[in-house]
């Protein structure tokens, strides 16, 4: 059977797009047919509109969970974009021909996510393109294409020049060809099909024209073609599909995408170049914005600089490239770059090499097109709430005010804060990657948001993953807390779905929530788990009014999981010393809580950090930190402290017992704790009474406390030495902070593993 045009191409090809255009006006096909899953052909007519502004992508994805999807994304410099446009533009049909996409997805979760293209063969045990790079002495198979068919203007050298590759690098690759010979040969016989197809329906040969990856040209040609019987027997996902904005970053090889290219933005140049019919625009054109970028950040870079690296780099091309071509291809301008404007070093021009070959460039569709309900929603509350501006690939900062402005009108406008956190926090509950929250240090408030928002095709994907959820965020967000709520283990991830409901200003499900922790509430549960409930119901209830949502409901549980702490809380403390530290956690937690709520009794806290401090049967440290909270709180004499020391501190009392006990007691209140004399004295008194291994095993629990105490501390604990020890308090203070020798330094590296014979 006679075949029609068969044009192999390379995707993301700017010389592949720009040939495939000529051949397109000297043929005038009727019918284009483009590798593409054959079900998404109903996409073209918007990925060519006025308003569509690539780089975009048509993504695909299961419609029932988990969610899968496999994406095709295209540029201004696509082949299979300008062939569409111009299809389009003239009058003819197109169609994608591939396997649909229901098949794709249907091979696993273990497949690329991008597909339609070639895949990155570097796990093969034979990789051609690596033979390719070796042969050609090249640092890449994409600067010995670049050279060799990127740069071409010649008639018909790049269609004859792919179809070589291709044929050459099939029969190199043989079982190790991308995505595997059985797949490949699978897609073929789909393409080879629906070729026929057409030629069946009425359309000439020399009416239709192909577009292929160079790869599949003679697979074409050869393959027999796939019955009807035979696509049925595959296996095939459900699928929904959309269009959705794309980024030269992601297209970019730096962010995992193999078969794109390493430089898109440098790509659109060459693109422009064979617009302009300017074969050295892109070598001016990547220069240019490399010493913009440098003077944007306040280094110099001049025009002669410019013209110095054009030159260098048109040197290099005829040193290393075919012979007789002097344009330039990236790998020489980045050395040019380098050289010219770097003065030698990378670390200078690196940010503006970035931009020049990356750029920041992000697509963009009209309103309504192609988008699932829960992305029109996504936009439709970006420009609501002003966020459009944020939509970047750009990292932004947004600080928000969570308190109504009085100085506006509307409520809509006095609210608009509260509305973007509402929006963000939903969006963080589900998992869309569009803001990161970040901490902010405002004492007692908590009205004061910060937020670094940064829009990714990432973000978009994870948006049309939840479209299984609700067909709007909110709708969304509900579903995905209730399966949260239904999923807890325990009270603590209870409290964390309640926090979040809270942040999302979701009322119902702060309900749901809220009647789930009730009834989990009255079972037995860990003091770290309580705590850790206790301190994130403290941070809803302390919201108020703030988020426009009544958290009275939460005040008699937290009330409950308070006195309960309460009660465990000397049984939590007959512990070891590895679970001391989630013990200290807790009590901090419980501490803070109770301050922060005049509800919460406070004497039963106090008695129950009294219990823990007097008994000897406990862990020693966190009977020192029970002691510590209690003196801070003014609950505790200095004769009850004295007491304490007198007993703690002793002769005869083990060292891991006495300075363990100190260790939890230095923890808080140091510079109460520094200025009382007795207190070093007791401490200097009871380490004089331990014999060398006991010293040792109170120096672990001593450097511990000492740890993270500041210089300043440090020098005023040397001056109380000083004193007691009749010396110099700066000969003290140079001694404590002194470089150890080489003995001490490595008897202090054995102490953390010092056996305690436990």
């Amino acid at each position: 059977m006679e075949l029609p045009l068969i044009f192999g191409i390379r995707h993301l090809s700017p010389a592949g797009a720009w040939h495939l255009l000529q051949k397109l006006e000297e043929t005038r096909p009727r019918l284009v047919l483009i590798e593409g899953p054959c079900d998404l052909s109903p996409v073209m007519d918007d990925l060519v509109r006025p308003e569509t502004v690539p780089p975009v992508a048509v993504l695909a994805y299961t419609q029932e969970a988990p969610v899968r999807s496999i994406l095709y994304p295209l540029a201004e410099y696509s082949p299979e974009y300008q062939a569409i446009r111009w299809a389009k533009e003239n009058g003819a049909d197109c169609r994608f021909i591939d396997l649909p996409s229901g098949v794709f997805l249907a091979r696993g979760e273990d497949q690329p996510e991008e597909a339609g293209v070639e895949s990155d063969p570097e796990a093969a045990p034979f990789d051609p393109y690596r033979a390719l790079d070796k042969a050609a002495g090249e640092d890449g198979h994409e600067t010995f294409w670049e050279r060799v068919l990127e740069h071409t203007a010649a008639p018909d050298a790049y269609y004859q020049g792919a179809a070589r590759f291709g044929a050459s690098l099939r029969e190199a690759a043989g079982d190790a060809a991308p995505e595997g010979p059985a797949w490949n040969a699978l897609r073929e016989a789909h393409m080879r099909a629906r070729i026929e197809e057409a030629l069946a329906q009425g359309h000439a040969p020399g009416e239709v024209l192909v577009v292929t990856g160079a790869y599949h040209v003679e697979g074409l040609k050869a393959a027999a073609p796939m019955t009807k019987k035979e696509l049925a027997a595959l296996p095939q996902a459900a699928v929904n599909f959309t269009l959705m904005p794309y980024s030269y970053y992601r297209l970019s090889s730096r962010s995992g995408y193999g078969a794109g290219n390493r430089a898109p933005a440098y790509y659109e140049l060459l693109w422009q170049g064979f617009l302009r019919g300017e074969p050295d625009f892109a070598a001016r054109g990547y220069l240019t914005r490399v010493a913009r970028e440098l003077r944007e950040r306040g280094n110099p870079a001049s025009s002669a600089s410019v013209i110095e690296g054009t030159r260098l780099a048109g040197e290099l091309a005829v040193l290393r490239g075919p012979a007789g071509t002097a344009i330039p291809a990236l790998r020489d301008l980045k050395d040019a770059a380098v050289t010219c404007l770097g003065e030698g070093s990378m670390a200078a021009v690196s940010q503006g090499m970035a931009a020049a070959e990356i750029g920041t460039k992000i697509g963009a569709l009209p309103e309504g097109v192609s988008r699932t309900s829960i992305q029109e929603d996504f936009y439709r509350q970006l420009r609501t709430l002003k966020l459009e501006k944020y939509r970047d690939v750009a990292l932004q900062q947004l600080d928000l005010d969570l308190r109504e402005n009085r100085a506006v009108k509307s409520r809509e406008a006095a609210f608009l804060d509260l509305h973007r956190s509402f929006f963000l926090h939903r969006l963080r509950v589900l998992e869309v990657s569009f803001g990161a929250q970040q901490e902010v240090q405002q004492d007692a408030a908590t009205w004061a948001e910060r937020w670094l928002l940064r829009w990714t095709p990432e973000a978009e994907i994870q948006l049309v993953e939840s479209a299984l959820k609700g067909d709007t965020i909110p709708q969304a967000v509900s579903l995905r807390l209730g399966e949260r709520t239904e999923e807890a283990p325990g009270v603590a991830d209870l409290a964390a779905v309640l926090e979040d409901a809270f942040a999302c200003g979701m009322p119902q499900a702060v309900d749901y929530a809220t009647r789930a922790l009730q009834g989990m509430a009255v079972d037995a549960a860990s003091l770290e788990e309580l705590a850790a409930t206790a301190q994130r119901l403290s941070q809803v209830v302390r919201y108020g009014g703030l988020r426009l949502l009544d958290p009275a409901p939460l005040v008699p549980i937290l009330q409950q999981i308070y006195l309960r702490c309460c009660l465990i809380l000397s049984g939590a403390c007959a512990c070891d010393n590895a679970a001391a530290g989630q013990v200290v956690q807790s009590m901090e937690r419980l501490n803070s809580v109770q301050l922060a709520h005049d509800f919460l009794d406070p004497q039963s806290w106090l008695t129950a950090l009294g219990e823990v401090a007097r008994q000897d049967c406990l862990n020693p440290r966190l009977s020192g930190f029970a002691a510590a909270i209690l003196l801070e709180r003014s609950a505790m004499t200095a004769e009850e402290l004295d007491l304490e020391v007198s007993r703690r501190l002793s002769k005869g009392i083990p060292a891991e017992l006495g300075a363990g006990w100190f260790q939890g007691l230095a923890a808080r209140n140091r510079y109460a704790l520094i200025a009382r004399l007795s207190l070093w004295q007791s401490l200097s008194d009871y380490l004089d009474t331990l014999d060398e291994e006991e010293f040792k095993r109170a120096l672990v629990f001593l450097r511990r406390a000492f740890a993270d105490f500041t210089a300043k501390e440090k020098d005023s604990i040397a001056e109380n030495l000083g004193e007691l020890w009749g010396i110099d308090s700066r000969q003290a203070s140079e001694t404590l902070n002194a470089v150890l020798d080489g003995e001490a330094k490595e008897l202090l590296e054995g102490l953390d593993d010092f056996d305690f014979d436990l």
